[in-house]
């Protein structure tokens, strides 16, 4: 149990370093919740049990706003990384819908092709028949 406790105060620890770092990962703040969800703590948990934890992050944090401007906030990364999103989710839709186009061509070859096939044995079976016929005669 000891043990336990004591990975989950690593876990805390390594992602309370990770959110003051200078680049904060997409989708997460310099918050509580944040902390909570990257070291995979419940919050009720983050505040009952670690308590500690969460005061230094919260001194620390205070600390690093009051030393630099608010210039890289999630907001912020949400904005520059906005552009980028669109732009793949513009070329995702491009290619999901050639993958449909090149799916029904495949599909259409197929179809040709077994039509095709059955017309041989069909041409086939009548060639050999004349030639059962002309034999006979």
């Amino acid at each position: 149990m000891k043990a336990d406790r004591s990975q989950v105060e690593n876990r805390i620890r390594a992602a309370i370093q990770t959110l003051l770092a200078d680049e904060i990962p997409i989708g997460m703040n310099r918050d509580i919740t944040s902390l909570c969800d990257l070291a995979g703590v419940p919050r009720a948990t983050m505040y009952r049990t670690y308590p500690h934890l969460k005061a230094i992050f919260e001194e620390q944090r205070l600390h690093l706003q009051d030393a630099t401007p608010a210039t890289n906030t999630g907001a912020d990364t949400r904005q520059k990384v906005r552009p980028e999103n669109d732009r793949l989710q513009l070329k995702l839709a491009a290619m999901t819908n050639k993958v449909h186009e090149l799916e029904y061509f495949k599909s259409t070859a197929l179809s040709r092709l077994a039509a095709q096939h059955e017309e041989i044995l069909r041409l086939r079976s009548h060639h050999t028949k004349d030639d059962n016929v002309q034999s006979i005669r």
